[in-house]
């Protein structure tokens, strides 16, 4: 799974990576995290027509992380669909129409897993890592949003409709298996244009999810990171096992 990670780049370097037309207001006023985690508003990468001028644009936005479906009776379903899993994407009703129309990149430094103890380890507690490309890349998370609309607000309300994200997860890569089972799938540069595009159907889509993603490489970390209050650079720094 994925159920925290590190997202500290500038908008505009992002808006630079990720060849974006549109920066979103309240983009801005996300501060940098170095612990982001579920229900966390998340900066996403979309392909959606202008408001004006109703061509299809790429766009940076903030989606609220933990998908909520557009039939949910309230947002606390959320909480527990912050992944989607790669293998029921287009089976799983509260995925399968996000998986066909509303995919997204969302952009991240590296992200952290808990390896289990073993019965050999002195320490019996869950060390967390912390998994990134070595040269200091960006990667993109595969995600799908949706949209709910608030059935207490008026229709005048700005607030009304409520965004949200979820990752996209695969089975771990080989090497990274002895950490957690699953991992993002993060999908390469060549393959952005196709997955955020909303004239791929969920066929196109799917043919992708097989992409081989970047090399990580897992540094233990402390266990600061477990409690979402902290937060700065200072957690990625590299701890003993």
């Amino acid at each position: 799974m994925c159920g925290r990670y590190a997202s500290f780049r500038e908008d505009q370097a992002l808006a630079d990576e990720f060849a974006i037309a549109t920066v979103a207001d309240d983009v801005r006023l996300l501060p940098p995290s170095w612990n982001v985690a579920p229900t966390d508003g998340v900066r996403m990468v979309v392909e959606r027509a202008d408001r004006e001028t109703g061509e299809i644009t790429r766009q940076l936005r903030v989606a609220r992380w933990g998908l909520v479906p557009s039939w949910a009776k309230d947002p606390s379903i959320g909480s527990r669909m912050i992944n989607a899993r790669v293998e029921s994407l287009a089976d799983k009703p509260a995925f399968s129409r996000p998986f066909a129309q509303r995919r997204a990149l969302v952009p991240a430094d590296g992200y952290y897993e808990w390896r289990k103890p073993t019965p050999d380890d002195e320490v019996q507690r869950k060390q967390p890592y912390y998994l990134h490309p070595d040269d200091g890349a960006l990667v993109a998370f595969a995600g799908l949003y949706e949209f709910w609309r608030d059935p207490t607000k008026a229709d005048d309300d700005p607030d009304r409709w409520l965004v949200s994200t979820t990752i996209v997860t695969r089975p771990a890569a080989p090497e990274l298996a002895f950490i957690h089972d699953r991992q993002p799938l993060m999908l390469p540069r060549e393959l952005w244009d196709a997955w955020l595009d909303p004239a791929v159907d969920a066929a196109g889509a799917r043919e992708l999810l097989d992409a081989t993603g970047p090399l990580l490489t897992p540094t233990p970390v402390s266990t600061l990171v477990n409690a979402v209050r902290n937060n700065g650079p200072h957690l990625l720094d590299p701890a003993a096992p």
